[in-house]
């Protein structure tokens, strides 16, 4: 607490929220984005998301959620064609950025830096302003252009975390596998979240 001129107690300005900005582009595993802002919410941290139009016909077929519904899941929902949006400058201060999940052709665009849309604007932005940038690219198998785009991408400092099934968390369902994906995702901002079952050693063997 400080004093001011005339001998009252001011407090001190409340921190700001820390906020983090979250891409879902037209992959299969739009759950995988909705967690995140389910997460982000739980954390207390400020989501900023942008979605592409291929991310809503896959929310369509793999979710009953609807467009409105996932929007009122940020914090703050900014159009796909808004590149005057705040999160396409540096200026705005961000955690970072996490792309789930990530098509290969956004994972492609934002590797060129000839960016489109909001989404890839802003991926642009925090690999310039070095901030974590984390892909959660789904696709299988990988040919050879999408491994050397993977590794363009890691070079120029982003992270390439496809969410892939931690079977020693013995997961009983859909929705365990998908919260301990996301959850690991998060751990790269130094975010911990209630949803990873974390890895705790073999268990010894009992003694003869």
């Amino acid at each position: 607490m400080a004093d001011d001129v005339n001998g009252a107690v001011r407090n001190p300005p409340a921190p700001p929220r820390p906020r983090l900005v979250v891409g879902i582009s037209g992959a299969s595993g739009a759950a995988y984005g909705v967690r995140a802002l389910e997460a982000l919410r739980d954390l207390g941290v400020e989501s900023h998301l942008v979605v592409t139009r291929a991310a809503l016909l896959t929310l369509s077929q793999e979710t009953d959620l609807s467009a409105d519904e996932l929007m009122a899941r940020a914090d703050v929902a900014h159009r796909l064609n808004d590149v005057g949006a705040s999160i396409a400058s540096g200026s705005f201060r961000t955690m970072g950025m996490i792309v789930a999940p990530c098509s290969v052709r956004t994972m492609s665009e934002i590797a060129t830096g000839a960016t489109s849309t909001l989404l890839t604007r802003a991926a642009d932005v925090v690999l310039k302003e070095r901030r974590p940038l984390v892909l959660m690219v789904r696709e299988t198998p990988l040919h050879l252009g999408h491994l050397r785009t993977m590794t363009a991408l890691t070079e120029m400092g982003a992270i390439i975390a496809p969410p892939l099934p931690a079977f020693y968390a013995k997961p009983a369902s859909i929705e365990e596998m998908v919260d301990q994906s996301v959850g690991r995702a998060l751990d790269l901002f130094g975010l911990e979240w209630s949803g990873v079952r974390r890895w705790a050693g073999l268990k010894a063997a009992p003694a003869k």
